[in-house]
């Protein structure tokens, strides 16, 4: 103890009340000692992404096309027309490749900032006597820093006072070993977390002069998680590359082919390849040409969108999620929530309002009408208020102005009891000072009380205890009466006291008892090493008081758990409250229905589902609403066992003890006002407001997620099929593309970056919490999906491929010159194929809505990017002919376009009165195709594989299917 008081006397610090804590005295000692920061790697800048970028190798073979082209353009045409054909192709793949650079950038620069959110900790700090709430990063030297069970150590320091406490160092040294703490070994480290007891810590270093500092600079954190569904998606992107390769090949072959057989011809009708006559630049000029549109169709077919999707929605999401109070850990969090089937709530705090006040109370023999204390005898007043007083971890802060309102701090019980301590008179520095403090039983949520042993100026020694008021009461013997008396707890005496919890229990409110005993001095360890051992007798005590403390339901929570009711997840509460405070809350907040749910096994105590077998446990599992007097690890079997039967399980903690259970289930939620650091560190997201409404809003916001995903796989699938086969089509039969490599890769800018930015950034509606949970395994395509998609591809490729082979005839333009009537046709089709995407991305928004544009005007982004897409559609047709190989059209052609994409619309209104099968395809379709595989040679193989892509959903059969084509 003398160590630490010269420390505290060099760091000019009063143990007891802090340091003085105003901004001079912090700014001197951060300057002096520094602050508790560290320096951070720097992420990933903008021009790294952009190297990576482009070093893809499709890229790259483009950029080499493009500058042999311009090379080749100059050198045969001149300068002034040669450039064209070359420059507007690099200039597309670069514009191409920024966009996507600077979205990616953009996400990057989201999940540092979340990153950052997530090491920055709250805890208590002493100052001026008031115990105040401060960020980690705001601790400096010198402060005095009070630790519970759970909480993260802030910084290096030494501590000041403890009880039973011991650390958890295995952050720091690697050794899961918990090491107690004490005068003998009195030094903290920052970053270990506090595994039971409670102290009290005087702050020495900060910063990077910790270890925890030093290490944590040389380290970055790493933010390049992938989740399942971008595993998945990743996968499929790689196949569908593999079937858009194939398609490539195949044209690429057939061009060169009809080029060198001198089956091509220019736009004059003039044969572009004459063995022995055609030059050698200008043969390599044509394969050159060839060879981009290539290229580009493996650009178009290979779906980068896919993944960049998921990255947009879910950095959008986790955004979102946090002005809703919800911050996410694991990325994975955001879209397993979405699959959630059932979630396990702690009651207090997430379904009720977290604010205890006592609203009654039974002392001595008899329920008191009055809080104040005016009825009650005085020494049993004296005792009540020497208890209150000394067995808690709050703190009452009494400002020098005698008007100002009294502080009092410490979780939502304590400062219940410390201000029912208040009226009953207490003054709570006076009554800590008159008593030393012994021993001190930390709460845990194991035993369900707290006790302290107190030695008084005349060397009594009181023992006081207080906690779950059935537990307390059946270590009582005796009580106090009315007149100060002892008296025996006879049979008759437990009952009555029974009644009263079951009374106050059935009225919802939490029942506390408060206890005492006399203890012999003599027999108190004098050894400090045996007295922190020793464990405090709770038998014979006497009983002094039973309250009932009223936690609120919050105002929203029935509507929250109804709504969760109407979406399939079934919410459970698990609380450490008595059964009958548990079923109260329970009918009160909507999770029984009725007094006729109110029964076994819909309700049920931990120690009753505990004492089940496994087989049982599984089966009554399903059936448990309520579960009261609960521990952690009831909990945690509780997970387990619904686990084993399917379920996609979310479950909210708090207390270190219920790291387990977070940490086993698929969701873990931590209370980040009431949750201790090792629940954070065990969630996987923080609901920082502690409410069970903002749980609800998470599992929104997992649905959105995954239905943003499929709306933009629908939607980029049908581009995918119609821009191939159009390709692939003209190019078998007439050897010449409609759609040539600037104008596929402006399609694949609008498929890819701006089609995924559109609607990865839809917010989730109502609609969504009006279906059932996905499951695990459900694909990614619904038969739903398969049926817009089917629509619109048909459509499309009958308008496109109709206009490629008839478009002369239908747009009267057999009179015009061959060359200019081309361009119109290639032009049109260019104009309409883009119209029909933009069009089909309002169909992809509500793919199984009939309203397509319900709560369009609130998507800024999508109204936005569907503008700029138009307003670039315009310019590109009207003004940017030369670089897109474009001509400019007329009115009628602007109309027939616009005609083109519109009809998407009523088709997929129409479409969607066409009832779709429950079971998904590809669980139809799985042994017909296997079959398929297995039977046909390898271009039936690529057309079977590439036709049943489409239908296909995302499973892992589809990665089965391309490992059988690997190994094939």
């Amino acid at each position: 103890m003398q160590l630490v008081k010269g420390l505290s006397n060099l760091l000019k610090t009063n143990l007891e009340k802090g340091i003085n804590g105003d901004d001079a005295d912090l700014l001197k000692r951060r300057n002096v000692f520094g602050s508790n920061t560290y320096p951070k790697k720097k992420g990933r800048s903008f021009w790294m992404f952009l190297w990576d970028a482009w070093q893809d190798l499709t890229l790259i073979t483009l950029m080499v096309a493009a500058m042999a082209s311009l090379a080749l353009g100059i050198k045969t045409e001149g300068i002034e027309e040669g450039w064209c054909d070359g420059a507007s192709t690099a200039f597309a793949v670069i514009l191409g490749v920024v966009v996507t650079v600077i979205s990616d950038y953009r996400q990057s620069l989201q999940f540092q900032n979340l990153n950052e959110e997530k090491r920055n900790i709250h805890m208590e700090v002493i100052r001026g006597g008031r115990r105040i709430e401060a960020s980690i990063y705001d601790i400096v030297v010198g402060d005095v820093v009070p630790l519970n069970i759970g909480d993260q150590v802030p910084a290096d320091g030494i501590v000041i006072s403890v009880h039973s406490f011991y650390i958890d160092e295995s952050s720091m040294t690697g050794e899961s070993k918990i090491v107690h703490k004490d005068s003998k070994d009195p030094f903290l480290m920052s970053g270990c977390k506090v595994a039971d007891g409670n102290g009290v810590m005087l702050v020495t270093s900060v910063g990077t002069n910790t270890e925890w500092g030093m290490l944590m600079a040389s380290i970055s954190e790493d933010t390049g998680e992938e989740t399942p569904l971008q595993v998945r998606l990743n996968g499929v992107a790689t196949f569908i590359g593999i079937v858009g390769l194939a398609v490539a090949f195949i044209v690429l072959f057939v061009l060169l082919a009809r080029y060198f057989s001198g089956h091509t011809k220019n736009e004059d009708g003039i044969t572009q390849f004459i063995a022995g006559r055609t030059s050698v630049g200008d043969a390599v000029d044509g394969a050159i040409k060839i060879l981009t549109i290539g290229v580009t169709i493996v650009i178009v077919a290979v779906p980068e969108g896919l993944p960049l999707a998921v990255t947009l929605t879910l950095a959008y999401s986790m955004r979102k999620m946090m002005a809703d109070k919800a911050l996410v850990r694991r990325l994975s969090a955001c879209e397993t929530m979405g699959s959630a089937t059932t979630i396990c709530s702690d009651k207090t705090g997430s379904l009720t309002l977290n604010e205890m006040t006592v609203v009654e109370a039974y002392v001595g023999e008899k329920k008191i009408d009055s809080l104040d204390g005016n009825q009650l005898p005085p020494m049993l007043t004296s005792l009540l208020i020497e208890g209150i007083a000394q067995n808690t971890t709050g703190s009452i802060y009494v400002p020098a102005q005698g008007d100002a309102d009294v502080e009092v701090s410490g979780s939502p019980t304590e400062r219940a009891i410390l201000y029912w301590g208040i009226k009953l008179g207490m003054n709570f520095e006076a009554v800590r000072s008159e008593s030393s403090v012994i021993q001190v039983f930390p709460f845990n949520s194991q035993r369900k009380q707290s006790g302290v042993a107190l030695q008084l100026p005349n060397s009594e020694v009181h023992i006081h205890w207080k906690g779950a008021a059935e537990i307390v009461l059946a270590s009582c013997t005796q009580y106090i009466d009315s007149n100060d008396c002892l008296v025996a707890m006879d049979e008759e005496k437990v009952k009555f006291f029974k009644y009263a919890i079951e009374d106050m229990a059935s009225c919802s409110l939490r029942c506390v008892a408060i206890a005492y005993t006399k203890y012999d001095r003599q027999s108190v360890p004098v050894d400090e090493e045996q007295l922190s051992q020793w464990v405090l007798p709770e038998d014979d005590l006497v009983l002094l008081a039973i309250v009932g403390l009223k936690d609120p339901c919050r105002p929203n929570d029935k509507d929250a758990v109804q709504l969760c009711q109407i979406a399939g997840v079934k919410v459970r509460m698990v609380t450490g409250d008595n059964i009958n405070t548990a079923r109260a809350i329970a009918l009160e907040c909507g999770i029984l229905t009725s007094e006729m749910d109110a029964t076994e096994p819909n309700i049920i105590e931990g120690k009753n589902f505990r004492a089940l077998s496994d087989a049982q446990r599984e089966e009554i599992a399903e059936k448990i609403s309520v579960m009261g007097r609960s521990s952690p690890s009831d909990k945690l079997l509780l997970v387990q066992a619904l686990r084993k039967r399917g379920h996609v399980v979310a479950v909210t903690g708090d207390g270190t003890n219920d790291a387990p259970a977070l940490h086993e289930a698929d969701i873990g939620l931590a209370m980040g006002i009431q949750g201790t650091e090792v629940a954070k560190e065990s969630s996987d997201i923080i609901i920082l407001d502690d409410n069970f409404a903002t749980v609800v809003k998470v599992v929104r916001w997992g649905r959105s997620v995954y239905a943003n995903i499929q709306k933009f796989s629908q939607f980029q699938r049908t581009v995918n099929v119609a821009a191939l086969i159009i390709n692939f089509v003209a190019a078998v039969s007439s050897g010449d593309v409609p759609l040539n490599a600037v104008q596929l890769l402006w399609i694949n800018l609008i498929m890819d970056t701006l089609g995924a930015l559109a609607l990865a950034t839809e917010p989730p509606t109502d609609h969504l919490m009006q279906r059932p949970p996905v499951g695990r395994r459900e694909p990614l395509t619904t038969n739903i999906m398969c049926r817009n998609l089917i629509i619109q591809t048909i459509y499309q490729l009958s308008v496109l491929l109709v206009l490629n082979f008839e478009g002369k005839n239908l747009l009267d333009l057999e009179e015009d010159d061959r060359n200019h009537a081309n361009k119109v046709k290639n032009t049109l089709i260019f104009n309409s194929f883009v119209l029909c995407q933009i069009f089909n991305e309002f169909n992809a928004r509500k793919p199984d809505e009939k309203n397509i544009f319900r709560g369009i005007t609130k998507n800024h982004i999508f109204m936005g990017i569907v503008t700029l897409t138009v307003v670039l559609r315009i310019i590109i047709i009207e003004f940017l002919g030369k670089f897109a190989k474009t001509v400019k059209l007329n009115w009628k052609q602007w109309v027939i376009s616009v005609v083109i994409g519109l009809i998407s619309w009523p088709l997929a209104f129409i479409g969607k009165f066409i009832p779709v099968p429950d079971t998904p395809i590809s669980n139809l379709l799985k042994e017909d195709v296997y079959e398929e595989i297995l039977k046909f040679g390898p271009l039936l193989l690529l057309g079977n594989l590439f036709l049943y892509q489409i239908l296909q959903s995302v499973t892992c059969s589809e990665e089965d299917i391309y490992e059988e084509i690997l190994n094939q």
